[in-house]
């Protein structure tokens, strides 16, 4: 347990982020998975500045249904994983619940060998109630590029970008690797700003394309590059959608049909997962998957345990150490999972939605939020000094 003492000292340093058989040549479009309407197309095109600009009654009442505010496709749960009552943590229902008020929290539940350790909601949310996840999901569509290696789909992360994205040649991707992008180290300029309508997060997907093309490598293709291929770890949602295409045109599947093999049902979720999905009806793989609580934890479950063979071995030994260093000591970046002190690893959501995996304690801990902003250090710093007091509590 020595290694988690340091935990709330390096956590003073955090940041506020995300809120971390060879393959044909794939083709430069897809075929559309649905016909939008022109009014739902603008609402995609226009997603980011509605969702990062929404009010506090906005988000609470969307966050639990963003199926009814944006197109998406659908996975079906299958035969869901038993979660046992376990011995309740000993923590105080004080210190529970203001933790709580103090961060908005709509859910929190702490599984601990198998067994539930702790279950809460709140701002009405309940256990089969779905909510969104923001860049929880870019944890998802790095395990798909997993199973798609698996499979011989996607020949090797050492592979080029443009060998399954062809438009992006020519441009500032020109030399970057899969595994770049999985660590987000592609040395192509970016602006991962929340507060500006400006910034590169807001404006990626408003790109006006053509029926079934890709508006992710129409925006990231005018992006110039700013530090050489592996030398920079940069923040990128927009490289997370990459990945999504890039899964997606490799499997001939959109993620949610993927994700329904290779995650859903292997994991054993209870509930179906919503995916939204882009104007060329791709799904978005830097974003935006809702499942209920429960199911979070059980993908930090199926994480820990090693992927119940849908990816290569060893895949989750890789994807949860530190790729790529971030400028702060204990903290790193793996295969789109943000590493912490002491071994500990996870995926993170702006507004507040979270995973975190501490393999030491055979335990994972689900959050799902509605932050008065979107990300910051005021937040995810105290977010991550109560993770560790449950994790210290868990004997």
């Amino acid at each position: 347990m020595r290694v988690w003492t340091s935990f709330a000292a390096a956590c003073a340093l955090a940041i506020g982020a995300g809120g971390v058989a060879g393959a044909k040549e794939a083709s430069p479009t897809i075929k559309p998975i649905q016909q939008m309407s022109a009014a739902e197309m603008e609402r995609v095109r226009t997603a980011g500045a509605q969702i990062l600009f929404w009010s506090d009654a906005q988000r609470s009442a969307n966050f639990r249904a963003m199926e009814a505010q944006f197109p998406g496709t659908t996975a079906k749960a299958g035969t869901p994983r038993a979660l046992a009552k376990g011995a309740d943590l000993p923590v105080s229902d004080a210190e529970i619940e203001a933790f709580m008020a103090a961060q908005n929290v709509a859910g929190l539940m702490v599984i601990q060998d198998g067994k539930v350790r702790l279950e809460r909601y709140g701002l009405g949310l309940g256990a089969e109630d779905r909510w969104t996840s923001f860049s929880v999901a870019k944890s998802f569509t790095s395990t798909l590029v997993g199973a798609a290696v698996k499979d011989g789909l996607i020949a090797s992360i050492d592979d080029p970008v443009t060998k399954y994205v062809p438009e992006l040649k020519g441009s500032g991707y020109d030399g970057v690797s899969v595994k770049q992008i999985l660590t987000m180290t592609s040395g192509v300029k970016w602006n991962e700003d929340y507060t500006d309508p400006n910034s590169d997060v807001v404006k990626m997907l408003s790109v006006a394309v053509g029926p079934g093309e890709d508006p992710n490598s129409a925006y990231m293709k005018t992006l110039p590059r700013e530090a050489e291929p592996g030398s920079k770890w940069v923040y990128k949602t927009g490289e997370t959608n990459l990945i999504g295409v890039i899964v997606q045109r490799a499997t001939g599947k959109t993620l949610t049909e993927y994700a329904e093999e290779k995650i859903v049902k292997p994991a054993g979720f209870e509930g179906d997962l919503f995916w939204m999905v882009d104007s060329a009806g791709q799904n978005v793989g830097g974003c935006c998957l809702s499942i209920r609580l429960a199911d979070y934890a059980r993908m930090g479950l199926f994480a820990m345990e090693g992927g119940a063979g849908q990816v290569p071995e060893g895949w989750f030994a890789d994807a949860g150490k530190e790729q790529a260093p971030i400028g702060l000591p204990g903290f790193g970046y793996g295969y789109q999972w943000w590493t912490y002190p002491g071994g500990a690893w996870g995926g993170q959501g702006i507004f507040g939605q979270a995973i975190l995996i501490v393999p030491e304690k055979k335990m994972v801990i689900a959050v799902v939020s509605n932050w008065p902003k979107a990300s910051g250090a005021d937040l995810r710093v105290p977010q991550l000094q109560f993770f560790q007091k449950l994790a210290l509590a868990a004997d």
